[in-house]
């Protein structure tokens, strides 16, 4: 399963997300020219305007939904379907195979190899904290955790399943599987639907919450940042990054379009407007989250961006109409790195074991 003001830049965290398949990837614009990022400036007695900080707080420890309550049941059988390879058509692709939670929800690729090799031209970002966007996809076009689980697995370069009945084909054949959405869904006469199949995955995508020393920060403990990351948090706010990267997810609130204050040079990907067809949506993507940024390279909605600090260097030109300095670029990134949080254990479960009737792999 496969930005903007200062946004469009990272990809992270979408869902669960996965690989586009739509436009051609293009070059990316040189950096606008400077010497290498020098360390972030040392500072002392920063003290954060505390209306500024609290627009960031109140990160919760996983993301809740009125329609899909998150239950341990739900949960246990959501993980095991994001592991589970026998959803794709030569079952060696899982979800986890874009969006491996030891990466932080990616893969490091600069797009995703799905059936036979394929690749799309998106990235695939990071289903960490991608349960608390507004949207799925870069371009949005599934409203929510659920309703993007479903599509990679039957996209014909991702996953490749011919059909979204497959999905029940597959799990309905081993005992385990019936026996675990029974559990999860107690109160449905069959409870082993694509549907139930989404809910699962979902609620388990709702737990990839990930928090960070910035959220101790947050709640008032002043040591959980050092200076220099309090002051990288003020250039942050004092350049813009803020207008795009807001509220305690830092993104993924907002679609904003890429070449904001300056044309983006080579931009092929229409973005948003391949799926509503509105011209005012042309060249606009989702806002991604800055949580994890430092763990989830390469950036931008085709990977054609390998390093952060060159991300935030590109952004400050064409998203924001600022030359920042080697000294401004570092100090942000030194803030961002503290956005770098616990990621939750997340280990592959055991998977059942395939019966008779389980569906053979086909690689073609």
């Amino acid at each position: 399963m496969r930005v903007l003001n200062f946004a469009v830049a990272f990809s992270m965290v979408g869902l669960l997300a996965a690989c586009e398949d739509s436009n051609k990837r293009s070059d990316p614009p040189p950096a606008p020219k400077s010497s290498a990022p020098t360390a972030a400036p040392t500072a002392a007695g920063i003290t954060i305007d505390p209306a500024q900080l609290a627009a960031f707080a109140g990160y919760p420890t996983r993301f809740e939904s009125a329609k899909n309550t998150i239950t341990d049941e739900k949960v246990a059988l959501g993980k095991m379907l994001y592991f589970e390879p026998r959803l794709s058509k030569n079952q060696q692709i899982s979800c986890a195979s874009c969006h491996d939670p030891a990466r932080f929800g990616t893969d490091g690729e600069k797009t995703s190899p799905g059936h036979k090799g394929q690749r799309g031209a998106r990235n695939s970002p990071s289903t960490y904290n991608a349960a608390s966007h507004l949207a799925q996809f870069w371009d949005g076009r599934a409203g929510d955790v659920e309703e993007q689980s479903l599509k990679p697995i039957t996209n014909p370069i991702e996953m490749a399943l011919p059909n979204e009945q497959q999905i029940v084909t597959v799990l309905s054949s081993m005992p385990e599987y019936q026996e675990a959405f029974k559990k999860a869904f107690p109160a449905d006469k069959d409870p082993l639907t694509t549907a139930n199949t989404a809910r699962a995955i979902g609620a388990f995508e709702r737990t990839l919450a990930s928090p960070s020393r910035f959220d101790a920060f947050a709640k008032g403990d002043a040591k959980a940042l050092s200076e220099e990351e309090k002051a990288g948090f003020q250039k942050f706010l004092s350049v813009g990054c803020n207008t795009c990267h807001s509220t305690s997810s830092f993104g993924g609130t907002e679609f904003k379009k890429l070449g904001f204050v300056k044309e983006y040079p080579g931009l092929k990907d229409n973005g948003r407007y391949d799926f509503t067809k509105q011209e005012a949506d042309r060249h606009l993507f989702k806002v991604p989250s800055l949580r994890n940024v430092e763990k989830t390279a390469p950036y931008l909605h085709d990977g054609s961006i390998a390093t952060l600090p060159e991300m935030v260097k590109l952004m400050g030109t064409y998203q924001l109409g600022k030359d920042l300095s080697d000294a401004d670029v570092a100090s942000i990134v030194t803030f961002l790195k503290s956005l770098t949080g616990e990621a939750p254990k997340a280990e592959k479960p055991t998977l059942p074991q395939s019966t008779a009737k389980t569906p053979k792999p086909n690689a073609g």
